[in-house]
């Protein structure tokens, strides 16, 4: 017998969310709600994310399969090796969060068009940057700033939301940067989110959301 599905929730005012088990197959879990510090912090620690264009409610998501990236196994190709090694670019943390953000909002990206990176959500994420919850991580050469990422930090998982590159490479430094110093800090694992082929290449695997879930909510001593 097929499996009911579950109603996509709408949230209301108050500060909760449905069992991610309640999420469709695309992983959509509910709609509605608001943005606030409060509500994203329970979000993510809860396995969920806001995703949506501007002209959108806001809709959260729990996907299943999960997309992560283990800091031990992130692939480093020959030339990307050589990058490493040539003092092409350097990277800072907490430097240029705002310009991260720009940069992952309006730069282009191959079969992509527009952003999900909406005024709202530049609001929403900066104040969680201020609080200390979000982190960027800056890539330059020389002056120019030329890449960069930013994410959720729970303090054991590094919640990824966007990176962007404006020359080739930079993104890749700048995750492959954060995996070495995730790795020293005994993150458990990089949250991607979704599966793409680039994060493939570069060591990210699909895991159940159970077992997402499992590490997520699990023992982190030593983060």
């Amino acid at each position: 017998m097929k499996k009911k599905s579950n109603p996509i929730t709408f949230l209301s005012d108050r500060l909760e969310f449905p069992p991610v088990e309640n999420a469709d197959s695309e992983g959509l879990l509910a709609f509605g709600g608001d943005l606030s510090p409060e509500r994203l912090i329970l979000a993510y620690k809860n396995g969920i994310f806001p995703w949506f264009n501007e002209d959108s409610l806001i809709l959260w998501w729990s996907p299943d399969p999960r997309m992560v990236l283990y800091p031990d196994q992130i692939r480093i190709s020959k030339s990307m090796r050589k990058v490493l090694r040539d003092g092409t670019f350097r990277l800072t943390k907490n430097t240029a969060f705002p310009q991260v953000l720009e940069g992952c909002a309006t730069v282009s990206r191959k079969g992509q068009q527009g952003t999900w990176i909406t005024e709202k959500m530049k609001e929403a994420y900066m104040t969680l940057h201020e609080r200390g919850v979000v982190h960027s991580y800056e890539v330059w050469q020389g002056e120019e700033l030329v890449g960069g990422l930013y994410g959720v930090d729970l303090g054991h998982i590094f919640c990824g939301e966007s990176m962007f590159s404006k020359v080739d490479n930079a993104s890749k430094y700048a995750l492959i940067r954060l995996a070495e110093h995730l790795k020293t800090k005994n993150y458990k694992f990089i949250d991607c989110q979704l599966y793409t082929a680039h994060l493939h290449s570069l060591g990210a695997v699909e895991i159940p959301r159970s077992e997402f879930i499992r590490i997520l909510k699990g023992d982190h001593q030593g983060a």
